[in-house]
């Protein structure tokens, strides 16, 4: 009865590690983190990224200047858009690729990269992207 029971128990905590383990869930696993500084000398650090196509990532954007800071993800085109829209004071943070980071401040982002290809990071106050406040983000298939 003894040597049933713990035979028991050994197959119950195998069944149960093999349902909690990561490589049994994929779609379960953590994003990865990545830390990104804002400089007011307009530039991000790291200033370049390589991800994978379905990968999720957790972005920790810390400024540590004296001014605000954003932090949009998009293509050239949606870069341009949202330049454009700055410019019109339209301050379209509310965005799901974009967040605002306060001087001083760090802020998270989530994001999911769908398709390979090239990706920018821009921040869109006044003068920063034109001065080359962007990074670029490699999406392998």
């Amino acid at each position: 009865m003894r040597r049933s029971i713990l035979a028991l128990l050994a197959a119950l905590s195998l069944s149960l590690a093999a349902c909690t383990s990561p490589a049994a869930s994929p779609g379960l696993s953590r994003p990865r983190t990545i830390t990104v500084t804002a400089l007011d000398e307009l530039r991000f650090e790291p200033d370049h990224f390589t991800v994978e196509a379905g990968e999720s990532v957790h972005f920790v954007v810390t400024n540590v200047g004296l001014f605000v800071h954003e932090f949009y993800i998009g293509d050239e085109a949606a870069q341009m858009t949202h330049e454009d829209e700055m410019r019109a004071g339209g301050m379209q943070h509310g965005d799901a690729a974009a967040i605002e980071v306060a001087p001083g401040e760090t802020m998270t982002l989530d994001y999911t990269f769908d398709d390979p290809g090239e990706l920018l990071i821009g921040c869109h106050e006044p003068g920063h992207y034109e001065g080359g406040m962007v990074a670029t983000i490699e999406v392998q298939p």
